[in-house]
């Protein structure tokens, strides 16, 4: 509504402008017109006057002689045709002053014709002639002429002025009105555009009030919600530590009977052997030696050979139990933040896993890397974890190839590990991150956790973590961390 409202305004102040303008020409131009009138009015008089002040001077000169009479003639005489001529101009616009100049132009010619015969013949000292002369002209018409076109020209004259005037009244009440209409509505417009911007304001503020409202309650939710998953994270943490301890227990009771199971088959398996020789009559056999033929002997494989799954089942259990509690304790630890020179950092680690590096044939480059204020331990598991996976699963008869570099951008350190190793079907991007799962061919020890862990760590340090990768072609990790991390940029996914 506002914009409708500044259009609107914006319309009517370029439609009174456009107004304005027309009507002010409009108005100028009437003016003139009506200027134009007077102008021919006065030398119409002007024309009149001076042909009356050469007759008064031809009538004095020729009664008195005077040379003065003479001159002033002269001067009249000589300013008639030239204002008759200015007359003209002036009231070549109108067919009816065309033919009144005409006419008067005529008798004005004849008369000042009258004038010149009259001042020859008193300059020959014919002064009576020239009287006669005189009066005879006064009745030849020429006089009554001249007055006649005059009022008649004043009187179409007057006409034009009224009629002029007139417009140019109607001109300038136009304008006034129309400045008037739109003096009114931009004052409309500007009252509306007032009312709708206070209306505008209160509406913000009440929109303001509610969300400072929303905000409170919403960060008064947020802290509730984040203490309810603080202490739900604490009591599984708890939970994982009591379950992993209990279970270590039975397990332990479990890896002891199956060693005196072991130790029991021995004495087993040598008594039926002892007891098959007795009974056909063959001789017992020596200490310590187990002498069983057929079926005993199947089942003795047997015995060992599930004795060996328990075993393994238990090993696997014990790892899977340790990786619990590490995790747990983990979990529990305090992160400290500290400035770490990353690249001093990373070749620390690289230094460690060099044995390993050299017998998969795999070299590492490190990059230049921007320094952080994060805690130490996390980045050295973050990356000890990436590194090594990177040396563990490359291509069989491929030299390997690990770099490592990183970039800063607004705010954000980001490292990439990168390698040319088997790489990570598309499938599985996703599913190598949850803990216990694995992808690939498992033919490389592990227990399907450290990349879980690697991306607890990275979002407990209030970063991000992905993965590039396709099969045969390599993958590449990119973890995005803080620059400059403290508690309070721990990730609200924690």
């Amino acid at each position: 509504m506002q914009i409708l409202l500044l259009s609107a305004g914006f319309f009517v102040l370029v439609a009174i402008s456009v107004a304005s303008m027309l009507l002010i020409n409009k108005s100028r131009e009437d003016n003139s017109w009506v200027v134009h009138t007077v102008e021919s009015e006065n030398q119409i008089s002007t024309v009149l006057l001076e042909i009356r002040r050469a007759e008064s001077a031809t009538r004095a000169y020729l009664l008195s002689g005077g040379p003065q009479f003479l001159t002033e003639y002269q001067a009249a005489a000589a300013n008639i045709l030239p204002a008759l001529d200015r007359l003209g101009r002036l009231t070549g616009d109108n067919p009816a002053q065309i033919q009144n100049m005409a006419r008067l132009r005529k008798a004005v010619e004849q008369r000042l014709s009258e004038f010149a015969r009259g001042i020859d013949r008193v300059t020959n000292n014919d002064v009576t002639t020239a009287v006669t002369a005189m009066r005879n002209g006064t009745s030849t018409g020429a006089v009554d002429t001249i007055a006649k076109v005059g009022l008649d020209m004043r009187a179409e004259e007057d006409r034009l002025f009224r009629e002029r005037t007139d417009t140019a009244d109607r001109t300038q009440k136009l304008a006034s009105s129309v400045t008037i209409a739109g003096s009114g509505m931009v004052l409309a417009l500007a009252f509306g555009s007032v009312i709708l911007v206070r209306q505008s304001s209160r509406a913000r503020d009440q929109a303001e009030a509610r969300l400072r409202d929303a905000n409170l309650n919403l960060e008064a939710t947020v802290d509730e919600r984040t203490a309810d998953l603080r202490e739900a994270n604490n009591e599984i943490q708890r939970f994982a530590y009591i379950v992993s301890h209990d279970l270590r227990s039975p397990l332990v009771n479990i890896m002891g009977f199956t060693s005196e199971l072991e130790e029991l088959s021995g004495d087993i398996f040598r008594r039926i052997g002892g007891l098959t020789q007795a009974a056909t009559g063959g001789p017992p056999p020596a200490a310590g030696e187990i002498a069983l033929e057929g079926p005993d002997q199947q089942l003795a494989a047997d015995f060992s050979e599930a004795l060996g799954f328990i075993k393994s089942s238990i090993a696997k259990m014990d790892r899977l139990i340790s990786a619990i509690l590490n995790l747990t304790r983990e979990g529990r630890r305090e992160f400290e933040p500290v400035k770490v020179d990353t690249r001093e950092l990373i070749e620390a680690i690289v230094s460690t896993l060099a044995h390993q590096a050299s017998e998969a044939q795999a070299e590492i480059h490190v990059e230049p890397l921007p320094n952080i204020v994060s805690d130490r331990l996390a980045l050295e598991q973050i990356f000890s974890n990436l590194i090594d996976n990177g040396i563990k699963y490359l291509k069989s008869g491929v030299p390997g190839e690990i770099r490592i570099r990183g970039r800063t951008k607004l705010g954000y350190a980001i490292f990439e590990i990168s390698d040319n190793g088997r790489g990570i079907d598309a499938r599985d991007h996703q599913r190598i991150f949850d803990l216990f799962r694995r992808a690939g061919t498992q033919d490389k020890p592990g227990q399907g956790i450290g990349l879980a862990h690697v991306r607890a760590l990275v979002r407990r340090l209030g970063g991000t973590m992905s993965v590039s990768s396709e099969l045969n072609a390599g993958s590449t990790f990119t973890i995005t961390l803080p620059i400059n991390w403290n508690a309070s940029n721990r990730n609200s996914e924690q």
